[in-house]
């Protein structure tokens, strides 16, 4: 299967095209994920509507380049001003930062990236052994596993988002009912369209995902007081030797990218944890003349490996079983679907020239970052200085053009103002927002399965737990919940000690 989805792809990859977009891809992401407040989610939402009218493959490889350059681009800021682009990069600023500080700023640029692509084409093999080995497993599925499946999907995301347990289950709850606006597919009924011609179809995913993320970020960004602040960073320019110095730590390498591309393949735990994950098990292993913490070149290689490797591993499922690892994984599934096909194990016996032209855009995207990269540091070192007052006008035009080319609707504009509101006010409050998107894009999965299941059922819900994939992902969503529970319960324990402590004291 492997290789002829392979054969079958390199067609739709080897065209200029797809190759051109791919590494526009790696340059927008570097950009977008080097500006703090951006990242390569954000640049993703903003370029969804520009992809969705491009061929499959070429759109793909535009989207995940994005996704692969954003997650590297957040150790820029970094390292030269000790504010990550993104969370991903936080971990980097422990030795990357120091390392610029004793004048090798241009060295931790050039590990950061080197180390990143080469995490990066480790999870891209992982990706391409791996997601074909679990779709044939997955191929046997039927509606009660692809219910359960789902279920599985959003608590893991809801469970480990930013925020409560209940807060991020609450979101997921409201994104679950949100995708059930418009025409019932069972009984072509119409559910909470309140007479609107527009809402038949339910809203559109781009407007709610560009509203949710990109235009409640832009609001919360101005909601900051720092919009004319300008950084101060003097333009530097790494070189390809830092390839060998990457490669020096191999050891450090190979075992941060396997941490990373494991924990990737893991819905709900995302790059953030991996990084850190990664850089105390390389600490734990190094000597104390390794200096970590005051500009050690490993710790800049643990991070950043398993940082771009966490990508290859999250689209394992993604592609596998339609999955998403996280929210850029959910809006990528969100593009799939408007580009004509849904990721899965049908996708890898009927379209297998989609499933390897992505793997073969994802590891250009990777080879693009290393070159790219390094090459263009000086211009993306440049893109830190600009305002926030000058940025936010842009990413807002990009949204409103982006979404109303779409459809020429000027329902979706209202649609992605209205939940562009939502996402700020949730924000406000504490609410994460990638369970809400994941509720959006897994509701029709859970919802047709879970009903498709109960007509096939003769003994109702029992079909759950008759199969044994079916009865392992409910024990497994149990076991999730009541986790999450206990940790939040001890959490709160601990937290009413030390105050308690604290008062007596």
């Amino acid at each position: 299967m492997l290789a002829q989805s392979l054969a079958a792809g390199l067609d739709q990859f080897l065209t200029p095209l797809t190759l051109t977009l791919t590494t526009l891809g790696v340059i927008f992401g570097l950009i977008v994920g080097a500006l703090p407040g951006l990242g390569p989610l954000m640049g993703i939402v903003l370029m969804l509507p520009f992809a969705v009218d491009m061929p499959p493959v070429a759109a793909m490889g535009f989207l995940l380049a994005i996704g692969v350059g954003g997650s590297c681009g957040g150790s820029i800021s970094a390292i030269l001003l000790r504010i990550p682009g993104t969370p991903l990069a936080a971990a980097t600023l422990f030795d990357g930062y120091p390392l610029a500080q004793k004048g090798r700023a241009a060295d931790a640029i050039g590990i950061a990236i080197s180390a990143s692509a080469l995490g990066g084409l480790f999870g891209g093999l992982v990706l391409i052994l791996a997601a074909p080995v679990l779709a044939d497993f997955a191929s046997n599925f039927s509606p009660p596993e692809y219910a359960m499946l789902a279920l599985t999907g959003l608590i893991a995301i809801a469970v480990v988002s930013e925020g409560s347990l209940l807060k991020g289950l609450m979101t997921g709850c409201l994104g679950l009912l949100i995708a059930t606006i418009g025409t019932d597919e069972f009984s072509t009924g119409f559910r909470f369209t309140f007479g609107s011609f527009e809402m038949l179809n339910g809203f559109h995913i781009v407007a709610i995902v560009v509203g949710i993320f990109a235009i409640s970020e832009m609001a919360h960004q101005v909601q900051g007081n720092d919009l004319n602040q300008k950084s101060d960073v003097k333009i530097v320019r790494p070189g390809f030797r830092t390839l060998l110095i990457t490669l020096r730590h191999w050891k450090n390498l190979l075992r941060s990218s396997t941490i990373g591309a494991a924990f990737g393949a893991l819905p709900g735990v995302g790059g953030t944890i991996s990084t850190f994950a990664s850089y105390a098990v390389a600490k734990a292993f190094s000597k104390p003349e390794d200096g970590y913490g005051e500009g050690a070149e490993g710790g800049v290689v643990a991070t950043e490996s398993a940082n771009n490797a966490t990508v290859g591993g999250a689209m394992v499922p993604t592609m596998a079983l339609g999955i998403p690892g996280e929210a850029s994984s959910a809006v990528l599934i969100g593009a799939m679907l408007i580009l004509g096909f849904f990721p899965g194990p049908a996708l890898f016996e009927q379209r297998p020239e989609i499933v390897g032209g992505v793997f073969l855009v994802y590891l250009f995207s990777n080879i693009s970052l290393l070159i790219v990269g390094i090459l263009a540091t000086p211009a993306f070192v440049w893109v830190l200085r600009l305002k926030k007052s000058y940025l936010i006008p842009i990413v807002l035009l990009l949204c409103a053009i982006g979404t109303f080319a779409l459809q020429s609707s000027v329902f979706d504009l209202w649609v992605m103002m209205g939940f562009g509101i939502l996402g700020l006010l949730l924000r406000n409050a504490g609410y994460p927002l990638a369970p809400l998107v994941i509720g959006v894009i897994l509701g029709p999965l859970l919802e047709n399965n879970l009903r498709r299941a109960l007509l096939i059922s003769r003994e109702g819900y029992w079909i759950f737990l008759d199969r044994p994939v079916s009865a392992v992902l409910v024990a497994v969503n149990i076991a999730l919940i009541a986790g999450a529970i206990y940790w939040t319960i001890r959490q709160r324990r601990e937290r009413d000690v030390r105050a308690t402590a604290q008062s007596e004291g």
